[in-house]
């Protein structure tokens, strides 16, 4: 199996100045924050961060490809970086402490790209996770100051604790009767939203989560991290990935009582 050890380490350092960028600018009154296209937020702190993380790979990783979520994709090639430089842009510019920076290295195979590195780190938080194929998942404060993540072992929904970010995405798909069906049948339930129930579903703390529509960036990085710690990442439909436009994580154990309510199939 390759390792990944260096671009684990890079994809460290990369979160390390997409941090010092974001927090410069969290919570500034000047920040400037415009609407695009799609109706949703960006700061000027995304763009800047994306910046600074696709001029790093530039120097690191020339030959690489590059798909962010504010300059969309450059270069071709076996290798692709995907980056999310705020998640959670909306509690971003509201105060809200729940953003990070997703990055993920994502290599050429059979289906498609697949993530084999992701960091997931939230500054604001203090929290840092990350993975690495065939490397485990881990979060602490850096490489060497780490513990390992699993995932729970909870196996019946009756016990199980359910994450997921907003009722209007499921309401407007028209499955807000699935969602709410497996809301009744599981022990509890938070709106938790973005990154950061995937990373808890990793580290074990709840069972599973859902969301009805996602980009490759919101999930590349989540997705190597949850499979690392032993759960199961798929869409709605099934397909293990990132690649549906929607997500379904679990334990493993509940994944197909999970799909069940909320499979797209």
């Amino acid at each position: 199996m390759p390792d990944y050890h260096d671009d684990l380490r890079l994809a460290h350092v990369l979160a390390d100045a997409a941090d010092a960028a974001t927090m410069d600018r969290f919570k500034a009154l000047d920040l400037k924050v415009e609407t695009k296209p799609d109706m949703t937020p960006v700061s000027e702190a995304d763009k800047s961060a994306e910046e600074l993380i696709r001029g790093h790979l530039q120097r690191a990783r020339p030959r690489d490809a590059v798909l962010g979520e504010e300059y969309g994709v450059e270069g071709t090639g076996p290798r692709r970086w995907v980056i999310d430089p705020i998640d959670g842009t909306k509690n971003y510019v509201r105060g809200v402490p729940v953003w990070a920076t997703l990055i993920s290295l994502m290599e050429a195979g059979e289906g498609g790209y697949q993530p084999v590195v992701g960091v997931v780190s939230a500054p604001a938080l203090g929290r840092r996770w990350w993975a690495a194929k065939g490397a485990g998942a881990f979060t602490g404060r850096s490489l060497t100051s780490a513990s390992r993540l699993h995932v729970s072992k909870v196996g019946r929904l009756a016990d199980a604790s359910f994450a997921y970010s907003s009722l209007t995405g499921w309401e407007e798909r028209g499955r807000l009767d699935g969602f709410l069906e497996l809301s009744r049948a599981v022990w509890r339930t938070r709106g938790y939203g973005d990154f950061w129930p995937y990373m808890m579903v990793a580290e074990g703390s709840i069972d599973l989560c859902a969301e009805p529509e996602l980009s490759l960036w919101d999930m590349a990085a989540p997705a190597i991290v949850v499979t690392e710690a032993g759960g199961t990442f798929t869409g709605l439909d099934g397909r293990p990935g990132p690649h549906s436009g929607n997500a379904a994580a679990s334990n493993g154990l509940l994944h197909d009582d999970l799909l069940s309510y909320v499979s797209s199939r």
